[in-house]
């Protein structure tokens, strides 16, 4: 009997552990799970621009308002710090199997109303259903990916996202002759990837956490899990078998001696990127319009464009340099791209355009860091909470660059409200100079 329990026990720690397996079906089912949750966000995001450009035709809409309703779903992101919170108390796939099917019927309402209060308000519900994916679905795929993949991972779904947000700029630009009523059809067109994407994870359930589940203690159940999807011979790894259980974490944890640092700066990076980022792009046709561009449709197809190769040339650069490096030198090229087009106002429109593609590549490939850097700046044991921290802290951000862009662009022209962008930006470039840490394996390995 004892021999026969030696050779269970031996059993169980030959056991390899799960983060060091090949790519398997259950790592490309979470994947396209969380993928295509950020296409849904990428456009239900970036959708409230044309579809208020298209309002202005037909009904009376104050700047406070186009800046209210462009911010509502940025204001519902700031909801990510209790988002985060719930998931490291209840696990990630609870709230990631309902949260698209919410998005999808919140997209739909707003065909119902032109009431602009109500609106503001389904628009920050809608952000609020948004928040779940990027810090629920951006931790379950780094707790299942294995090591190297899940920051990889990480970093592509910025392409995925990217496609979202400019098909929502395509369909809003193409989407006419539904005359008063067309505004409200551009919103609700948020539905359909919504719609897609909680039907995928019906058909095929999502996981939970095993990494969670054993920091609660249930290591039984963890190995359970990883076996189904994997197979017997992989398990946890040791140390997270002897883990003890988490106790309930209070949030202020973060703003401690030993998260301070990460926190300010996770949360302020995103925060001034955010700005430029949403402001810039939610509001583009009111920007190009303010920068006297004449095909305000091509230019902005052209503007998007240089977005998505931004995106792809971030990607290639994400493993080639540290992340510490990323962050400054991208920041610092944003203000000088975004800073010279606001002191030169007289140079010709089509060589505003192109400095202002090369403005979008430069800023769009620090997207690929919005993921992965947060994640990788805070331990399991807060993960779910401190992403969220940093997501709410940046989203302050999003909403104020997109609330305020209208009302700078209305008083000081397009300049003005590119010389803000440029100022917070070189703002970010400072913080990541002085308290950005390094988080990059390779390169932590090298200091």
């Amino acid at each position: 009997m004892q021999k026969e329990n030696l050779n269970n026990t031996n059993t169980i720690k030959e056991k390899k552990n799960y983060k060091k397996a090949p790519l398997m079906p259950i790592h490309l089912r979470v994947f396209t799970a969380v993928l295509l949750g950020q296409i849904a966000c990428g456009f239900s995001l970036g959708i409230s621009g044309t579809a208020l450009s298209s309002a202005s035709k037909y009904i009376t809409i104050s700047d406070l308002w186009t800046g209210l309703i462009g911010a509502g779903s940025l204001i519902g992101l700031a909801g990510s710090i209790l988002i985060g919170r719930l998931s490291d108390k209840i696990g990630r796939r609870k709230l990631l199997m309902l949260n698209m099917y919410i998005l999808g019927f919140l997209s739909l309402t707003q065909l119902l109303t032109n009431n602009l209060i109500l609106i503001f308000i389904i628009r920050i519900l809608i952000g609020l259903m948004i928040a779940v994916d990027y810090t629920v679905g951006n931790a379950l795929l780094t707790e299942w990916l294995p090591k190297g993949e899940d920051s990889k991972g990480q970093s592509h779904l910025l392409i995925y996202w990217t496609i979202g947000f400019i098909a929502s700029y395509l369909t809003g630009t193409f989407i006419t002759g539904f005359g008063s009523y067309n505004w409200q059809i551009i919103l609700s067109t948020g539905a359909i990837p919504a719609f897609i994407a909680a039907i995928f994870r019906s058909i095929f359930p999502l996981p939970a956490s095993p990494s969670w589940l054993a920091s609660r203690g249930k290591v039984k159940k963890a190995n359970k899990v990883i076996k189904k999807h994997m197979g017997h011979k992989w398990g946890l790894p040791q140390k997270l078998k002897k883990a003890k259980p988490v106790k309930e974490v209070s949030w202020t944890i973060l703003f401690s001696r030993k998260y301070l640092r990460q926190t300010l700066v996770g949360g302020l990076f995103y925060a001034c990127q955010a700005f430029a980022f949403f402001g810039i792009s939610i509001f583009l046709p009111i920007l190009l319009q303010g920068m006297h561009v004449t095909d305000q449709k091509i230019s902005g197809i052209i503007y998007n464009g240089g977005m998505f190769i931004g995106v792809l040339f971030g990607i290639l650069l994400f493993n080639k340099i540290s992340r510490r490096a990323f962050l400054i030198s991208n920041f610092l090229l944003s203000s000088l791209f975004i800073g010279f087009l606001a002191i030169n106002k007289n140079i010709n429109s089509n060589i505003q355009l192109i400095i202002f593609c090369i403005f979008a590549i430069v800023l769009s490939s620090g997207l690929v860091l919005d993921y992965p850097y947060p994640t990788e700046l805070f331990d399991i044991k807060v993960r779910g909470t401190g992403v969220g921290t940093c997501i709410t802290i940046s989203r302050f951000g999003a909403a104020a660059g997109t609330f305020l862009l209208p009302i700078l662009t209305n008083l000081g022209g397009a300049h003005l409200a590119m010389i803000t962008c440029a100022l917070v930006l070189f703002a970010a470039f400072v913080i990541c100079l002085i308290w950005a840490p390094e988080t990059s394996p390779q390169f932590k390995q090298n200091n």
